[in-house]
């Protein structure tokens, strides 16, 4: 929505990650130079970290654009919870290898006889884990034993672990992983952007999608956004795709102090305790109030019931499918609107009324009162709309996270 009123050819603050929008930080400049030294080493493991939404996986795309694909061979591996044997299985679907039914002493012969051959053919093989916090202290063992394999002095597989900070505490702490802490040849920890930063960072990606300075950004923004994100760039991104979207909606061309300070505040609210939401809400007047409500009400319900991604369920024998929650929420918010297009009319017609009296100089002696109640509820309207739209962003955004994490 957005991106069309400013005209961008894209979203540019997107949460999957594009290492088309690689913005060079100080910590991610550090952690490339970890990365090429390591990779020059050709053995061992290269250790990554960082906060959720720092950007490891942007810069692992990036790097992956500066490898070259005919001397170098990449496996990827995105973990949750493998045992040891898993890993092993997962290592070797993760390059290709036809592992089906095999137990793991066949799985590691396939590996190596993988890794020799291309080592015979020139190549490098580089084996890449992300989440690397979800892998028990076995699977890790597993990665430090192929870590083994060589040719005659030549080893044939090198690892990059990618992971959060409990990661990079396990590895420094553990007595376990004493034996892999010494095959560790480079390790770097991405650090939050600084505050002199997010201006570049928010530029960079903007220049990505064409934006010509429509909108224009107020200076004091900068600093707001630091304090409220904390220099995460996947925080940024939430944010400036929430201002974004607000300027779009209230036809801003300048994207202000308050602005950001009302969707700091919004998205604040959106990320309170769920017990705060039980609270009861104060009265309002208008049932387009009510329905937005009951849209949220039916959203948070329906993310209860639907944790996965949004994929309809298979029908039981001679019922209907089950829904997912994007089906929940378009519903919800097509209620919501139908509510406020509902009271819209009414407030119309009031209106109308209160033209004709004028007309025939009959005025109520309330007129005052009923003109200034009617702003009320139509403020109450616009901010409904916002919250509609903000639940729209808001379940895109969770999916996005989810295929980026």
């Amino acid at each position: 929505m957005y991106e069309e009123y400013y005209g961008f050819s894209e979203r540019p603050f997107q949460l999957t990650p594009d290492p088309a929008f690689y913005y060079e930080s100080v910590t991610h400049k550090k952690a490339l130079s970890y990365l090429g030294y390591g990779l020059n080493q050709g053995e061992g493991f290269v250790v990554i970290t960082g906060e959720v939404g720092a950007g490891k996986s942007t810069l692992v795309a990036h790097l992956k654009q500066k490898l070259d694909d005919d001397r170098m061979t990449v496996g990827e591996v995105v973990t949750s919870a493998l045992d040891g044997e898993e890993m092993i299985h997962v290592a070797a679907r993760s390059f290709g290898l036809d592992v089906t039914g095999g137990d793991k002493a066949a799985d590691l012969a396939a590996i190596e006889l993988f890794l020799h051959e291309e080592a015979r053919n020139g190549r490098r093989t580089l084996l890449i884990v992300d989440e690397a916090q979800n892998l028990s202290i076995g699977a890790l063992e597993e990665l430090r034993m192929l870590s083994n394999f060589q040719l005659g002095s030549h080893p044939l597989l090198q690892t990059l672990l990618l992971g959060q900070p409990e990661f990079k505490q396990l590895l420094a702490h553990s007595d376990e992983l004493e034996q892999l802490r010494q095959r560790v040849i480079a390790a770097h920890h991405l650090e939050p952007m600084q505050p002199g930063e997010i201006e570049p960072y928010v530029m960079h990606r903007l220049s990505r999608v064409g934006w010509n300075e429509n909108p224009e950004i107020d200076g004091g923004i900068w600093v707001k956004l630091h304090k409220a994100t904390g220099g995460i760039p996947r925080k940024v991104n939430q944010v400036m795709t929430r201002l974004l979207l607000l300027g779009a909606v209230e036809e801003q061309s300048v994207l202000e102090v308050d602005m950001l300070e009302a969707v700091v505040e919004e998205m604040t609210g959106d990320a309170a305790p769920a017990e705060a939401s039980a609270k009861p809400r104060p009265d309002r007047e208008g049932p387009a109030a009510d329905a937005i409500a009951r849209a949220k009400d039916e959203a948070r319900q329906a993310s209860n019931e639907f944790p996965a991604a949004p994929v309809a369920a298979p029908a039981e024998a001679g019922g209907a499918p089950d829904k997912g929650l994007l089906d929940h929420q378009i519903e919800a918010i097509e209620a919501a609107f139908a509510e406020r297009d509902k009271h819209m009319s009414a407030l119309r017609r009031e209106v109308e009324k209160l033209s004709q009296e004028r007309a025939t100089d009959d005025l109520p002696a309330d007129v005052d009162q009923r003109l200034a109640s009617i702003e009320a509820r139509l403020d109450e309207q616009e901010r409904s709309l916002r919250h509609v739209l903000t639940m729209m962003i808001d379940y895109f955004e969770s999916q996005g996270s989810r295929a980026a994490a």
